[in-house]
């Protein structure tokens, strides 16, 4: 009873593809090259890491903190690893790293105790988790390895580019989509 329960909340609990996911899942796989070893942080319902894998045959891994999220992407065939960005992976061991991070600044009035909020909200700023993911995504990286991460207007592209740029790391957009409220971003991010 409990796993059908578990089953049938997933789909809720999960943020699905959608705008954001399919420019970073484009901008990745326009840059990824076949035979790297590449994570996903964050991967949701698995789609970014499935396409990468599917479209440049790289060896991809996924990581996400929500169970749900971790059932979802395992289903597409994904290998993944429930964990909090990128804390259990050795030193150097991807030569490219993904991340769609909760980019929407906390809403007080919307705030939901759930998943759905871990998935969306990036704190005050839009900023704190895309931080703490500059904070240890360089442990991680193969020394000529590289990371893709989305941001958006709502966040503050500016201070994301100052604050990877703080932690060591050149950014570059490569890719960018405008929407009526948004404009977002994938950024290139090397040491």
């Amino acid at each position: 009873m409990t796993d059908l329960a578990d089953r049938r909340g997933a789909g809720t609990e999960v943020y699905q593809p959608a705008e954001d996911t399919h420019l970073l899942a484009d901008a990745a796989v326009g840059e990824i090259p076949s035979r790297a070893r590449v994570l996903d942080v964050g991967t949701g319902s698995g789609y970014v890491a499935a396409t990468v894998r599917d479209e440049t045959g790289a060896d991809v891994v996924g990581a996400d903190l929500n169970p749900f999220a971790v059932r979802q992407a395992a289903d597409r065939g994904v290998p993944v690893v429930r964990s909090d960005l990128v804390s259990p992976f050795r030193a150097d061991a991807f030569d490219v790293v993904v991340f769609n991070p909760p980019y929407l600044p906390r809403d007080e009035d919307a705030e939901r105790d759930d998943w759905m909020e871990v998935a969306l909200s990036g704190g005050e700023t839009g900023r704190e988790v895309v931080e703490d993911f500059f904070d240890t995504v360089g442990r991680v990286l193969a020394p000529e390895g590289f990371a893709l991460v989305l941001v958006s207007t709502l966040t503050g592209v500016e201070e994301v580019v100052e604050y990877a740029g703080e932690r060591g790391f050149s950014a570059a957009a490569i890719r960018e989509e405008s929407f009526p409220f948004e404009t977002l971003t994938v950024l290139k991010l090397r040491r």
